[in-house]
């Protein structure tokens, strides 16, 4: 660290920094707060998409039980054909916002399949696509967690070590300045002093 100037141009540039530091608090703060914010939103909205999926688990257990059946072949019945992510920026934040989701049912011969593989067709619909919403809101929330955190460090930077140091350097030289100016004004009375007995003997 470089070692502090105790000078009239330095209080001027620590004071300057002093300023500038509690101008951008405030804003930093505020984006801590917007950030936080959107973070308990994306919580909630992840929540609420589990909680979704869980419904949807439990409404195919009761409805179409025969999806137990391995006689059956389910696999490839539906299947993601194209996703779409756009990119929502928060305060700096680039965060994945799901704009399309397309699932494609595989055709069938419906003679061919029991009656229930048409409920089970749509279950499985449903359940890619609120599966895929999940990976994008964890995606989503992870993002938030990193720059809350980032934003934090930040505040904490500005709040508990950048303005109690510009502080303390300024009132450091200050009494630095304070002290040569009345050490100034003694040696200058000692000298008048001295001027003044030299002529008058």
């Amino acid at each position: 660290m470089a070692r502090l100037q105790l000078s009239k141009s330095a209080l001027a540039r620590e004071q300057k920094n002093l300023q500038t530091f509690q101008r951008f608090l405030p804003s930093l703060d505020l984006k801590r707060q917007q950030v936080m914010a959107e973070r308990s939103k994306a919580k909630r909205q992840l929540a609420a998409t589990r909680g979704e999926i869980e419904a949807h688990r439990k409404i195919a257990g009761e409805q179409i039980p025969m999806l137990a059946n391995r006689d059956v072949d389910l696999s490839d019945l539906a299947r993601i054909s194209d996703v779409e992510l756009d990119t929502e920026n928060l305060v700096g934040t680039r965060l994945p916002r799901l704009r399309a989701l397309r699932v494609e049912v595989r055709d069938y011969a419906l003679l061919g399949k029991p009656v229930w593989v048409d409920a089970a067709a749509k279950v499985l619909r449903e359940m890619l696509e609120l599966r895929v919403r999940v990976q994008v809101e964890e995606r989503r929330l992870a993002l938030l967690e990193e720059a809350v955190k980032t934003i934090t460090q930040r505040v904490n930077l500005f709040d508990k070590v950048l303005i109690p140091r510009a502080r303390q350097h300024i009132k450091r030289i200050e009494i630095y300045l304070s002290d040569m100016e009345t050490a100034a004004v003694v040696r200058s009375k000692i000298a008048k002093r001295k001027r003044a007995k030299l002529e008058a003997a």
